[in-house]
């Protein structure tokens, strides 16, 4: 019965303290890249105003006319504009 403690102090018990710290970092990091993968990574409001590069001046200025932002006359002197 003397020997069973041996081997078994300070250490073991600052090591499995780390373990726990570490176990329960990388689960809640999980957690957290797992929720923002399902959110898109952004805010929706952000998200509107992005768009692909290789948007021509005539998509965009259908697409402000689609949201309301301009009038048909601003949208048909705009595309005239454009397709000169």
């Amino acid at each position: 019965m003397m020997g069973w403690d041996y081997g078994w102090g300070w250490g073991w018990m600052i090591f499995g303290g780390l373990m726990m710290i570490v176990f329960w970092g990388g689960l809640i990091a999980l957690i957290v890249l797992a929720v923002r993968g399902l959110m898109g990574g952004g805010s929706s409001r952000e998200a509107s105003y992005r768009r692909p590069p290789e948007s021509s001046a005539l998509e965009i200025l259908k697409i402000r006319y689609a949201k309301g932002e301009i009038t048909k006359e601003e949208y048909e002197q705009m595309r005239r504009d454009l397709l000169e």
